[in-house]
Order: C-alpha cells, then structure tokens, then sequence
C-alpha cells in the first residue's frame, strides 16, 4: 500500500480523535504513521501490517494506560476559591449552622459552621473546610468553651 494511503488513514483517527478524546484513535493514526514510514522505506504490505500492529499494541498497552492515569491526577496547584480550602480564617461575625462572616486571605466571606450544633464566637480562628458557592464551610481550630 503507497505510504501516501497511511497518511490519509492516520489523518482520518486524528480527526476522529479530536471528537471523541478517548486517546484510541489518536494512538491509532500514530501506528498508522508507523506504518507509513515502513511503506516509504519500501517494506511490503506484509510488513506495514506489522508494523501497525506492533505501533496499535504497544500504544494501547504501554502509552494509554499511562496517559489514562496522567490525566486523572489532580492539579497541584488550586485556584480560586478552591485555594482557600485548609487556608485558616477568623471569625468577623459569630459562625453558626446558617450564617457567620470569617476574614480568609484578607477577604471577607460568608460562613456557615461545618457541625451544625456548633455556634463560633468573634475572633475564634478556624479551618475553611470547604467552599459552598460564596459561603465557606469552617471548623474551629481548637476546643469551643
């Protein structure tokens, strides 16, 4: 097969993997890369089908898996307000199971206690849990009275 045919093939699983993003037909169009150099060397069609089935099989075993596990990895660095979750605040305004106002970063944020029987005084210093909206769930770093 003219090494011009791969070309096509393997533009054809680009495409297709720029749709479906499921890492197969983009590892796919690579072997058929593979197999186009072959066809340009001058190897036979015999040998181009190796040559595919060897790129195919050791992109689907090796690299996707490998990939696969990249990508589901969480980003090292948050932003946002994401940031904020662990960050330590202070209580502006008492933080009960409804509502409160903590200073977090320099900002002021709208709070509501993480336990719900729980009710912060002003100036207690809590940990933004996490982040509903705009209202941070807090804890308080030590032992309430």
């Amino acid at each position: 097969m003219p090494w011009f045919v791969w070309l096509l093939a393997a533009a054809a699983l680009g495409v297709a993997e720029f749709f479906t993003l499921t890492l197969v037909f983009g590892l796919l169009a690579g072997a058929a890369l593979v197999a186009a150099v072959v066809a340009g060397a001058g190897i036979g069609l015999l040998g181009q089908l190796v040559a595919l089935g060897v790129a195919a099989a050791a992109g689907l075993a090796i690299l996707r898996p490998l990939a696969l596990r990249h990508t589901a990895q969480s980003p090292l660095t948050r932003e946002g307000s994401d940031a904020l979750i662990g960050k330590r605040a202070e209580v502006m305004q008492e933080v009960t199971a409804t509502r409160g106002l903590v200073k977090v970063s320099g900002e002021e944020w709208s709070a509501r206690a993480l336990d719900e029987s729980q009710v912060i005084p002003v100036g207690a210093l809590v940990d933004v849990m996490e982040i509903e909206g705009a209202t941070a769930v807090v804890y308080p770093r030590e032992l309430l009275p």
